[in-house]
């Protein structure tokens, strides 16, 4: 019995006894008093039973059959065994046909004793408001995790979340490199354009973290990494979280890639990252986004569009500079380049020109934002050449 049938067995049990008047009762249990006269009616002749809801202990007409019940807690055993509920009930209906709400299946399976509610007890920690507008803040981070549990080579998840809308980009590759986070922020800009700000961990992949060179003390400048080099260029503002907890949307979103991804893998039998990408950007990015993806706060796009002429591969660059020899000569990475007398303009000896080796690991020399045309020197060349300028 509930409460409120508790409560009206006693008060019908008082005017049985004579201990009030039925009019009385109307008025405690606050019902009229015709409606009084039939649950009266109804405590004489069932007693306590009487007063409760007919359909009380009756099976439910939308519950579902025990087959089907034995049938999706047969299949959940054999395969979704580490599935949650919320995805189980998903794969079910999507792969097998069989619609059960995830409520459901987790009642399921809490009484099987497969599936066991987590409590996490974590450091007081205050919640940081989301930024207003997409694009205003995007975190980064790279997740290393067995994708493939062990059917193929360990790789990293380079993943970046949206601030304001939970949108999410990502990619797998090797290692969590400065390559890698370049490669990131420029597939987002070529997405949706160059954010505001990036949130970031205070790694060496992408922030120097340093005391500066007696070098750099003498010009003033700071110890900067490629990576926050060309952020500069862009314009975009780094900053660095102090704890994984200061950049916690990505930080979870990497659980939502380590349940649902690696699973999703598993079921298309993919174990290698070329086809684990090319999954992940047909299909796999616009779901999770269309399904954990919220409103912004305001409308407004906070991305700057990119200028048509920018080129982002004289942005996502590792760049040097080195000195003009008296023959024209530049050296760089244990080579040397012959800049060539074609150049309409060239530089003087002695001359800084600036030399930027792209992502393709192609090198480039750059002479007051002009491209030089240079000739790397055979090593036979070299020879002759240091031989001849020792004689």
């Amino acid at each position: 019995m509930g409460s409120k049938d508790i409560i009206r067995a006693k008060v019908m049990e008082m005017v049985v006894q004579r201990h009030t008047t039925l009019r009385q009762a109307a008025g405690v249990l606050k019902v009229s008093y015709r409606q009084a006269k039939r649950i009266c009616r109804r405590y004489r002749d069932g007693g306590e039973r009487g007063l409760m809801h007919g359909n009380v202990g009756q099976r439910s007409h939308r519950r579902l059959d025990e087959e089907i019940r034995r049938a999706v807690l047969e299949l959940y055993r054999q395969e979704y065994a580490d599935f949650g509920p919320t995805l189980a009930s998903e794969k079910l209906e999507q792969l097998q046909g069989i619609r059960v709400n995830h409520e459901t299946l987790r009642r399921w399976l809490i009484a099987e004793g497969l599936w066991q509610t987590k409590r996490n007890r974590h450091t007081y920690r205050q919640r940081r408001r989301r930024r207003e507008r997409f694009g205003e803040l995007v975190q980064f981070d790279g997740s290393h995790h067995d994708w493939f549990e062990g059917r193929g080579e360990g790789c990293c998840l380079m993943n970046m979340v949206d601030d304001a809308t939970g949108k999410t980009f990502g990619f797998l590759c090797p290692q969590e490199t400065t390559v890698a986070a370049m490669l990131l922020l420029w597939g987002w800009i070529t997405r949706y354009g160059m954010p505001q700000a990036v949130y970031c961990d205070r790694k060496n992949a992408f922030v120097l973290d340093r005391e500066p060179t007696i070098d750099e003390q003498l010009r003033g400048v700071l110890p900067r990494s490629p990576f926050e080099l060309a952020c500069d260029k862009l314009g975009i503002q780094i900053i660095v979280a102090r704890s994984p907890q200061a950049k916690g949307r990505v930080e979870r979103n990497h659980g939502v890639y380590q349940d649902r991804f690696v699973k999703e893998l598993r079921l298309r039998g993919i174990c290698d990252i070329e086809t684990a990408n090319e999954f992940l950007q047909r299909q796999f990015l616009a779901e999770v986004n269309g399904k954990f993806e919220k409103c912004p706060a305001a409308p407004e796009d906070a991305h700057v569009p990119l200028v048509v002429n920018h080129d982002l591969r004289n942005v996502f660059c590792f760049e040097e500079q080195r000195v003009v020899s008296r023959d024209y000569v530049v050296q760089f990475a244990g080579c040397c380049y012959q800049i060539l007398r074609d150049n309409r303009r060239r530089p003087r000896p002695e001359s800084k020109i600036i030399v930027r080796k792209w992502l393709d690991e192609t090198v480039h020399f750059f002479w007051e934002n002009k491209e030089l045309l240079v000739q790397e020197i055979p090593t036979t060349q070299r020879k002759e050449r240091a031989t001849k300028l020792s004689a």
